[in-house]
């Protein structure tokens, strides 16, 4: 393994993207123009290393001290994916503030205290959302739209970009804030999030599986895949900070698609009999969260920068399909 490379930290390394995130890196064995050097895997659960030498490590960000422990080593590249998810956030106020700011908080204190004693300024790349707009939006959002978050979450990821816009323009960390767009298909096991059935209503019925659809057939948003989620993260390490100026976060590329197309897709690769796997079991509360969601972007900033993602939602299964399913139904 490569030792003398730069250092990475992940934050958040168990979960899904973190885990695709790491194995992508130990197998290319760069980031950002460098060789890799050895990797820190930090979560609250247990996470997997994909090389022997790298160092894993249970965290919480949230109690004091853990942030200087995990910077200790001063990581040249720092991927803050640690997070409460959307419906977690809005069920349980105070850890979904507790985690999602707090942490992030704590963690850019460490990097800034770091700055100040001996002039450590990593690459910070934080994973925000969608979540940032809220209702009234128009059909295709724009770089410059306002953030008007209508969520806890929503808030929560809005004021981490912020702060990563101050902690750049004081010259402590050098931040990049990535606006993931639904991820879909996510594999494994549904997890709290309150776009969760994006992704179920296409997961289970390619393996036979019955999914529970929560909203109506005409609800529109805007996905990408993991692959194309992980590709922006890599990307993202060997960018010219310079060339985002004073508005650190970029919304990503996406697909803009309703579930109604989301499903005709599903008919298009598994056929009817997948398709029949769907029931529709309304949830309000649901309804209530992912309704005023985006529905399109035009993400000028994040192509000229040279981030991309799949062209439409048959690319998106046909990824699952080939990374998830061995490439077979």
């Amino acid at each position: 393994m490569e030792t003398t490379g730069a250092r990475v930290l992940i934050l958040g390394a168990a979960g899904m993207i973190g885990r695709k995130l790491a194995d992508w890196l130990a197998r290319d064995g760069r980031i950002g123009g460098a060789a890799l050097g050895q990797m820190t895997l930090a979560d609250v659960v247990p996470p997997q290393a994909p090389r022997p030498g790298d160092t894993t490590l249970t965290a919480d960000l949230t109690r004091p001290g853990t942030a200087e422990r995990l910077i200790a080593a001063r990581p040249a590249v720092i991927y803050h994916l640690a997070a409460v998810v959307s419906g977690e956030a809005e069920a349980d106020f105070e850890k979904g503030y507790a985690v999602n700011l707090d942490g992030t908080r704590a963690l850019l204190e460490a990097i800034r205290h770091a700055h100040l004693a001996d002039g450590y300024c990593p690459r910070v790349i934080f994973t925000s959302s969608l979540a940032v707009y809220g209702a009234p939006l128009p059909d295709v959002i724009p770089d410059d739209h306002i953030r008007a978050p209508l969520s806890s979450y929503g808030i929560q990821k809005a004021m981490g970009e912020l702060l990563l816009d101050d902690y750049t323009r004081r010259g402590f960390l050098d931040g990049i804030g990535l606006r993931l767009p639904t991820i879909c298909i996510r594999p494994g096991a549904p997890n709290k999030a309150a776009s969760g059935f994006y992704s179920s209503i296409l997961r289970e019925p390619l393996v036979g599986q019955e999914a529970v659809l929560p909203v109506p057939d005409t609800l529109r948003h805007w996905f990408a895949s993991p692959r194309a989620a992980v590709a922006a993260l890599v990307h993202a390490a060997g960018l010219d900070g310079a060339a985002l100026g004073t508005r650190r976060t970029v919304t990503l590329p996406g697909v803009s698609a309703t579930v109604a197309e989301q499903i005709e897709a599903l008919r298009r690769i598994a056929g009817d009999a997948a398709v029949a796997r769907i029931r529709r079991v309304p949830d309000p509360g649901v309804l209530a969260i992912v309704g005023g969601w985006p529905r399109a972007f035009a993400t000028t900033r994040a192509d000229a920068l040279g981030f991309s993602a799949e062209a439409s939602m048959d690319a998106i299964l046909a990824a699952h399909i080939k990374d998830e399913l061995g490439g077979r139904l």
